[in-house]
Order: C-alpha cells, then sequence, then structure tokens
C-alpha cells in the first residue's frame, strides 16, 4: 500500500467535514462543495482499494465514521430533492421504498410515480398490471395507492423471487437503484422506458419533471 494513502488521513476528514458543513448550507457554500465533492469522491474510492489494510488509529476511524453516517443523511435527501417542485404543486411527496426507488414523471398535469425495487427484493402487494400511481386533479391530489390514505405507493420486502410486479419494475441483478442513477445513460434509460409505458397506456402528453429517487438502500 502506497505510504500516501495514510497522510491523506487528516485530508479525509477534513474534506468529509466540509462537504458536510457545506451540504447543510447549500445557499451560500454550494460552490465550495461542489469543488470538494470530486476531492472527496477521489479519496473514498482509494479508501475501498484498501480495504483491510488501512492502519488508521481507532480515532480517525471514529471521526471518519461519524463524519460519513452525517454525510449519508444529507446526500439522501439531496438526491430526493430531484423530484421536488413537480406539478401539479397540489400532490404531495410520494414515500420513496427503502430497497429501491421511485421513477417519476409528469404529464398533461398528472403526476405518475412507477415504485421499482432491488434485486433481492420484491412488491409486498401484488402489481403485475399496475405499473405506476397516479395524483391528479381526477384522484382529488391523493395517491391512488394501494396503500390507502397515505403518500406510500409501494413496500420491497426481502424475497427470494421477484414476481408481484411487471419485468420493468425491478433493477437489474447487477443494479441498484443508486448505482442506477450513477449513470446518466441508465438513469435516462429507466425514464425513457416509464414514459413509453405511460404512452402504452394512452397517456401521450409531453413528459415534464422526469425524475429517479432512491430510498434507503
Amino acid at each position: 500500500m502506497s505510504s500516501s494513502v495514510f497522510t491523506w488521513t487528516p485530508g479525509w476528514v477534513w474534506l468529509l467535514a466540509v462537504c458536510t458543513f457545506s451540504a447543510a448550507q447549500h445557499e451560500t457554500l454550494s460552490q465550495n462543495c461542489s469543488t470538494e465533492a470530486n476531492q472527496l469522491l477521489a479519496a473514498l474510492e482509494e479508501v475501498v482499494e484498501c480495504g483491510e489494510d488501512l492502519s488508521w488509529s481507532s480515532e480517525d476511524l471514529a471521526s471518519v465514521l461519524l463524519s460519513t453516517m452525517k454525510l449519508k443523511d444529507l446526500l439522501q435527501k439531496q438526491q430526493l430533492k430531484d423530484c421536488h417542485g413537480a406539478q401539479p404543486k397540489e400532490c404531495p411527496e410520494p414515500k420513496i421504498p427503502q430497497n429501491g426507488g421511485l421513477v417519476c414523471v409528469t404529464a398533461a398535469n398528472r403526476r405518475f410515480c412507477k415504485p421499482l425495487c432491488n434485486n433481492g427484493f420484491d412488491f409486498a402487494f401484488l402489481r403485475r398490471s399496475r405499473l405506476y400511481d397516479e395524483c391528479s386533479e381526477r384522484t382529488k391530489y391523493k395517491w391512488d395507492s394501494q396503500y390507502v390514505g397515505g403518500n406510500t405507493l409501494a413496500v420491497c420486502s426481502e424475497a427470494l423471487l421477484q414476481i408481484s410486479g411487471a419485468k420493468t419494475a425491478y433493477f437489474p441483478q447487477n443494479q441498484t437503484c443508486l448505482t442506477t442513477k450513477s449513470s446518466s445513460q441508465h438513469q435516462s434509460d429507466v425514464i425513457r422506458t416509464f414514459i413509453k409505458e405511460l404512452a402504452d397506456q394512452s397517456v401521450h402528453a409531453e413528459s415534464q419533471h422526469a425524475c429517479l429517487v432512491c430510498g434507503e438502500q
């Protein structure tokens, strides 16, 4: 292992602290945090490559764990904003399923969201012919979910077989929601597939506010 890895240790803690603070204060420090993000990503990738060969003190380990836990919560909230502000604004924000995600789009002032589960998880309810849920004037600006009276659209539970949903309602075996979202191509593919499915259901208006958001993985 290169000795440079270990000289980076204070820098990693500092980068995590700066980015965590900047994310919380994004209105005034967003440019600073954007600058640090690339350095942070490179440093974290190097840490992962180290595997179990890291020779950090227990204090360093605790400091990094605390910072990464805070940063994870901030980043999770930040990526959920990708779907914020969509029309119609009367619709409440849907709850993102853990171990999966939601792909959403607005068409003809109707909001449609399609739940997806990661590999190894399946829907609690049978929804093979139910690709998506809707919120619009027609639904009195409530989600027409199988979970009546709330904003939960789906629950992804651990399962050996994925049989409750349509084939396109699951992320591929070698992908999760987050790995899909980390690739612009994969993310676009998921959105395009959903837009096509809406068109097949006679929803032909130009789609707007398309987004993919991930729950806790």
